[in-house]
């Protein structure tokens, strides 16, 4: 097999138990890489630095390549995946919810709303391409103290409010959209159950084929595959607490390990075990 035929071993997530805030992610060749529809419960940020790739955020799809910056605000569902025979590259970085609506707060944006969305989902601008890439980098080097890092990342999330300025809240107007946050609400904190279609309709005061129908009209993906979602989501969390594997799936509401640990690659592009042995400076300080 020919070096550029080489299969990609997705790379190690980057965390540092001193910016608890912010987590980050470098794949260098994701050709082998798919990603089914996702959420995340952070703000994404990502710069496609090799490749192409095809981008769904909501409903929207365009074909990016590199020099394009990615922008998913939480909870969005979204999916990006290689597209042609090069090699896809690219960097990430999840930021805390909390951490960045604090910022946007100090910018002087609504303070009574939690988190200001971005109305852009992709970007061109070669000028926050290039301060992403400074900030990528001084984020993950291993000789940078954590108030440098933390100051980069208040450095360059400010410069990206100033040149995308987040959209005004949207405005939840019907009746049914409000029904189907209660059914979204109801999945998320019973996740680690055995939720029933029954218990879903009845929290959201909707009929079976109504529920399914527009909950993946209003979220991009089935009931069934937003509690899958959120399982996932637990899952991660419970994995940087460094809990075993076996346990956080039971935990998180899976059958056996084996069903965690396909559900986790599929959305996450990363076994759990990958994901678990994330690397930071502070693992190597002792």
């Amino acid at each position: 097999m020919s070096r550029s035929a080489k299969p990609a071993v997705p790379s190690p997530f980057w965390r540092d138990a001193a910016l608890p805030f912010i987590e980050a992610r470098t794949v260098d060749d994701g050709r082998t890489i798919c990603y089914a529809k996702h959420t995340h419960d952070t703000f994404s940020l990502g710069a496609v630095v090799g490749g192409t790739s095809t981008y769904v955020n909501g409903a929207k799809k365009e074909r990016i390549g590199s020099g394009a910056l990615v922008i998913i605000d939480p909870e969005q569902v979204h999916a990006c995946n290689p597209y042609g025979r090069d090699a896809w590259a690219y960097r990430m970085v999840y930021v805390d919810v909390p951490w960045l609506a604090r910022l946007q707060h100090a910018l002087g944006r609504d303070p009574n709303t939690d988190f200001h969305g971005f109305s852009q989902t992709s970007s061109v601008r070669r000028d926050l391409f290039a301060q992403f890439g400074r900030f990528y980098r001084t984020l993950v080097a291993p000789g940078v103290e954590p108030l440098g890092k933390e100051s980069a990342a208040f450095e360059f999330f400010t410069r990206l409010h100033d040149a995308l300025d987040p959209a005004a809240p949207r405005a939840r107007c019907a009746a049914d959209n409000a029904k189907l946050a209660r059914a979204a609400d109801y999945i998320a904190a019973h996740c680690r159950d055995a939720v029933t279609l029954d218990a879903i309709c009845a929290a959201a005061e909707l009929s079976p084929s109504y529920l399914i129908r527009a909950f993946n009209a209003r979220y991009g993906m089935t009931p069934h595959a937003f509690l899958i979602d959120r399982r996932v989501q637990y899952g991660r969390a419970e994995l940087r607490r460094g809990r075993p594997i076996a346990d956080v799936a039971l935990d998180a509401g899976f059958a056996d390990q084996a069903h965690f640990q396909r559900a986790f690659r599929r959305i996450a592009a990363a076994t759990p075990g990958q994901y678990r042995g994330a690397v930071g400076a502070s693992r190597t300080a002792g």
